[in-house]
């Protein structure tokens, strides 16, 4: 499992690398409109570290692109709508124990990003993340952990959550496997 978040990783960067030379921006250019040294934007891009979502989002609005096009390698093509089936959503494990699924990746302009993620109780929890915009979380399975900022709250099916994610946030499952799915706006 291991190597195909490796491999996941390394393939996102590539993708960013390619968008990056296509449009003529050199790496500190991006760096410096992320905010983040030369040398942590190099190790994004050369896959040797995984990319923050909110990292996947500022790269994504310095390209002109849709997110879709940095995590899937294609571009959205629905403008009216778009279904995503039961156990169908674009899928990306971002870390050992937290994966998610994509499920409006095909969506042309979509201003919020609605994923199901599910997290496994025997992981250790990952680096709290932060991005703009907004963030819903509701679980649908098991038990969470929510961390925002310095504080600390339990959801359990059918509990929710909304905060700004520009504080430093991150969640965890509670002691057995758990889904919950989240809304982005961007």
């Amino acid at each position: 499992m291991t190597n195909n978040i490796n491999e996941q990783v390394k393939q996102i960067a590539s993708r960013i690398k390619e968008l990056r030379d296509i449009i003529g921006l050199d790496a500190k250019e991006v760096a410096d409109k992320l905010k983040i040294s030369i040398e942590q934007y190099n190790s994004y891009e050369n896959g040797n570290q995984d990319i923050p979502i909110s990292i996947i989002y500022g790269i994504s609005e310095i390209m002109g692109v849709d997110s879709t096009t940095i995590l899937t390698g294609s571009d959205a093509k629905m403008t009216e709508y778009s279904v995503v089936r039961a156990g169908h959503g674009h899928e990306i494990e971002r870390y050992p124990g937290y994966k998610f699924a994509s499920l409006a990746t095909n969506f042309v302009g979509r201003v919020m990003d609605p994923m199901i993620v599910t997290l496994n109780a025997d992981q250790n929890p990952s680096a709290l993340v932060s991005h703009k915009g907004q963030e819903f979380n509701y679980v649908v399975k098991g038990s969470i952990i929510v961390t925002v900022g310095k504080q600390e709250f339990i959801l359990n099916v059918g509990d929710s959550i909304y905060f700004d994610p520009i504080i430093p946030h991150g969640q965890r499952a509670n002691g057995v496997d758990s889904e919950f799915i989240t809304v982005i706006h961007n």
